[in-house]
Protein backbone atom coordinates (compact mmCIF):
# COMPACT_ATOMS: atom_id res chain seq x y z
CA UNK A 1 0.00 0.00 0.00
CA UNK A 2 1.31 3.55 -0.58
CA UNK A 3 2.43 5.75 1.88
CA UNK A 4 0.76 8.86 0.67
CA UNK A 5 -2.58 9.83 2.42
CA UNK A 6 -4.68 8.36 4.92
CA UNK A 7 -3.29 5.32 6.96
CA UNK A 8 -5.17 2.13 5.29
CA UNK A 9 -6.60 -0.26 7.86
CA UNK A 10 -7.17 -3.69 7.09
CA UNK A 11 -10.79 -5.46 7.04
CA UNK A 12 -11.03 -8.94 7.14
CA UNK A 13 -14.67 -10.09 4.87
CA UNK A 14 -15.20 -12.68 7.83
CA UNK A 15 -17.96 -15.29 6.21
CA UNK A 16 -19.74 -15.80 9.67
CA UNK A 17 -20.51 -12.00 9.49
CA UNK A 18 -20.90 -12.27 5.64
CA UNK A 19 -23.66 -14.88 6.64
CA UNK A 20 -25.28 -12.86 10.08
CA UNK A 21 -25.24 -9.65 7.59
CA UNK A 22 -27.34 -11.72 4.87
CA UNK A 23 -29.61 -13.06 6.86
CA UNK A 24 -30.57 -10.05 9.03
CA UNK A 25 -30.92 -8.23 5.72
CA UNK A 26 -33.37 -11.22 4.73
CA UNK A 27 -30.98 -12.09 1.74
CA UNK A 28 -30.96 -16.01 1.05
CA UNK A 29 -27.35 -17.16 0.83
CA UNK A 30 -27.91 -19.29 -2.02
CA UNK A 31 -27.83 -16.11 -4.55
CA UNK A 32 -24.13 -14.70 -3.26
CA UNK A 33 -22.54 -17.92 -3.76
CA UNK A 34 -21.15 -18.66 -7.11
CA UNK A 35 -20.38 -21.99 -8.62
CA UNK A 36 -17.32 -23.04 -6.77
CA UNK A 37 -19.05 -22.07 -3.33
CA UNK A 38 -17.56 -19.04 -2.90
CA UNK A 39 -19.74 -16.25 -1.26
CA UNK A 40 -19.63 -12.79 -2.78
CA UNK A 41 -20.55 -10.31 -0.56
CA UNK A 42 -24.00 -7.85 -0.17
CA UNK A 43 -23.29 -4.68 -2.02
CA UNK A 44 -24.46 -3.09 1.41
CA UNK A 45 -21.92 -5.21 3.53
CA UNK A 46 -19.33 -2.31 2.84
CA UNK A 47 -21.63 0.33 5.54
CA UNK A 48 -20.85 -2.89 8.13
CA UNK A 49 -17.32 -2.50 7.19
CA UNK A 50 -17.06 1.49 7.28
CA UNK A 51 -18.29 1.48 11.09
CA UNK A 52 -15.10 -0.10 12.02
CA UNK A 53 -13.88 3.62 13.08
CA UNK A 54 -15.35 4.68 16.35
CA UNK A 55 -18.58 6.60 15.01
CA UNK A 56 -18.33 9.12 18.48
CA UNK A 57 -14.30 9.77 16.91
CA UNK A 58 -15.84 10.29 13.38
CA UNK A 59 -18.13 12.66 14.34
CA UNK A 60 -15.48 14.93 16.61
CA UNK A 61 -13.03 14.63 13.41
CA UNK A 62 -15.99 15.95 11.31
CA UNK A 63 -16.11 18.82 14.36
CA UNK A 64 -19.46 17.38 14.57
CA UNK A 65 -21.86 17.51 17.59
CA UNK A 66 -22.09 14.03 17.90
CA UNK A 67 -26.13 14.12 19.79
CA UNK A 68 -26.85 16.24 16.29
CA UNK A 69 -25.71 14.06 14.06
CA UNK A 70 -27.48 12.36 11.38
CA UNK A 71 -26.57 9.44 8.37
CA UNK A 72 -27.93 11.04 5.46
CA UNK A 73 -27.19 9.26 1.97
CA UNK A 74 -25.26 6.23 1.13
CA UNK A 75 -24.08 5.51 -2.19
CA UNK A 76 -21.60 2.27 -3.10
CA UNK A 77 -19.75 2.00 -6.63
CA UNK A 78 -18.25 -1.61 -7.23
CA UNK A 79 -14.91 -1.85 -9.84
CA UNK A 80 -15.94 -5.13 -10.38
CA UNK A 81 -17.05 -8.29 -8.56
CA UNK A 82 -18.17 -8.00 -5.18
CA UNK A 83 -15.24 -9.04 -3.11
CA UNK A 84 -15.99 -12.60 -1.33
CA UNK A 85 -15.56 -13.69 1.87
CA UNK A 86 -12.25 -14.50 3.40
CA UNK A 87 -10.56 -11.88 1.92
CA UNK A 88 -8.68 -8.73 3.21
CA UNK A 89 -9.82 -5.12 2.19
CA UNK A 90 -7.64 -2.16 2.49
CA UNK A 91 -9.65 1.26 3.79
CA UNK A 92 -8.60 4.06 3.41
CA UNK A 93 -11.60 7.37 4.34
CA UNK A 94 -11.03 11.13 3.93
CA UNK A 95 -13.82 13.83 3.91
CA UNK A 96 -14.00 14.94 0.29
CA UNK A 97 -16.82 17.39 0.45
CA UNK A 98 -18.59 20.21 3.23
CA UNK A 99 -21.21 22.60 2.44
CA UNK A 100 -23.98 24.19 4.11
CA UNK A 101 -27.60 24.54 3.81
CA UNK A 102 -30.71 26.38 5.82
CA UNK A 103 -32.70 24.45 7.68
CA UNK A 104 -36.89 24.29 7.04
CA UNK A 105 -37.07 25.19 10.71
CA UNK A 106 -34.52 28.12 10.80
CA UNK A 107 -30.57 27.25 11.59
CA UNK A 108 -28.21 25.77 9.18
CA UNK A 109 -27.31 22.50 8.45
CA UNK A 110 -24.19 21.32 8.25
CA UNK A 111 -23.09 18.46 5.70
CA UNK A 112 -19.92 16.14 4.95
CA UNK A 113 -19.27 13.20 2.48
CA UNK A 114 -16.91 11.24 3.35
CA UNK A 115 -15.42 8.33 0.81
CA UNK A 116 -13.87 5.25 1.40
CA UNK A 117 -11.93 3.23 -0.80
CA UNK A 118 -11.78 -0.74 -0.32
CA UNK A 119 -9.04 -1.80 -1.75
CA UNK A 120 -7.54 -5.79 -2.16
CA UNK A 121 -4.13 -6.90 -1.01
CA UNK A 122 -2.49 -6.19 -4.44
CA UNK A 123 -3.78 -2.62 -3.94
CA UNK A 124 -6.44 -2.71 -6.76
CA UNK A 125 -9.43 -0.24 -6.62
CA UNK A 126 -12.69 -2.86 -5.57
CA UNK A 127 -15.18 -0.46 -4.31
CA UNK A 128 -15.80 3.01 -3.23
CA UNK A 129 -18.62 4.36 -0.52
CA UNK A 130 -19.91 8.00 0.21
CA UNK A 131 -21.44 8.41 3.26
CA UNK A 132 -22.74 11.44 4.18
CA UNK A 133 -23.56 12.81 7.37
CA UNK A 134 -25.72 15.96 8.64
CA UNK A 135 -25.34 17.74 11.80
CA UNK A 136 -28.46 19.75 12.45
CA UNK A 137 -28.98 22.64 13.83
CA UNK A 138 -29.04 23.43 17.74
CA UNK A 139 -32.47 23.65 19.04
CA UNK A 140 -34.09 27.12 18.90
CA UNK A 141 -33.99 28.67 22.09
CA UNK A 142 -37.91 29.33 23.00
CA UNK A 143 -37.44 31.57 25.57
Amino acid sequence: MSDAGPAAVPLVVEPGKVREFARAVRIDLSELQDDSGAMSIPATFLTVLQFVEDPVQVAEDLGFELGRTLHGEQEFVFHGPPPVAGTTLWATSAVTRRYEKSGRRGGVMRFAVRSTEFRSEDGALVATAEMTAIETAAAVDAS
